[in-house]
């Protein structure tokens, strides 16, 4: 089995020694950023399976880069690590998309146990999904229907996989909102939403008018179906 790439991001160099030190001791690839900036040269290359982020970093703040990820990424799980302990800046952290957050200085013993429930809790329990004449590599974010390659936006196709892998079970706009739609402030208009879904059908469905995979349930929200 793979072992699990973890990208601490801290400007500390003693806490990267560490972590890195004792992460690798628990069977984890570790990468290591000091800013802003070096976090995102390695996300362009290396696509992690968790980050351990910073709040303060001397080139920016990691709060944002955390919405930045939430954007393109929704089920990349992100751990906030920072000397703050004021509620406010967990609410901030955790609002930001955080799927975790835990306060310097603290136990190794701890952060390995929390990075292990956020790996289970977000990761997918498949790389790929084939229904009917659609398949995904929810590895590789490639979508074909009838073997073609069908070209999807960065939001539809979170969409899309948020989709399938809860298919057979009715998601609410409020939860999509709220998972793939971290700015409030912009999306809190659930017809942005029903536009998402009407352009994603318009490619993934043979007559999008009488949809087969992605149905609406009135005064529910949407569902996937098994075809």
């Amino acid at each position: 089995m793979e072992k699990p790439l973890i990208l601490v991001v801290d400007d500390d160099q003693d806490i990267l020694k560490v972590l890195k030190a004792n992460l690798e001791l628990h069977d984890f690839h570790v990468l290591t950023a000091d800013s802003c900036a070096s976090a995102k040269k390695i996300f362009l290359h290396k696509r992690p399976d968790l980050i351990i982020l910073d709040i303060m970093l001397p080139d920016g703040d990691g709060v944002q880069i955390c919405r930045e990820i939430r954007k393109d990424h929704p089920y990349l799980p992100v751990i906030m690590l920072t000397a703050k302990d004021k509620l406010s800046d967990k609410v901030i952290g955790l609002e930001s998309g955080a799927d975790d957050y835990i306060v310097k200085p603290f136990e190794t013993l701890e952060l390995i146990a929390r990075i292990k429930a956020c790996l289970r809790r977000t990761k997918p329990k498949e790389e790929e999904i084939r229904i009917g004449n659609l398949f995904i590599d929810l590895k590789r974010r490639l979508v074909k229907k009838s073997e073609r390659p069908v070209e999807l936006t960065p939001k539809e196709y979170n969409l899309l996989c948020y989709l399938a892998i809860n298919r057979e079970r009715v998601v609410s706009r409020q939860e999509l909102r709220e998972r793939l739609w971290k700015d409030n402030k912009l999306y809190s208009w659930s017809r942005v939403i029903d536009v998402h879904i009407m352009h994603l059908r318009e490619k993934i469905e043979d007559n999008p008018s009488e949809p087969s995979y992605i149905v609406t349930i009135p005064g529910a929200g949407y569902k996937f179906r098994e075809v």
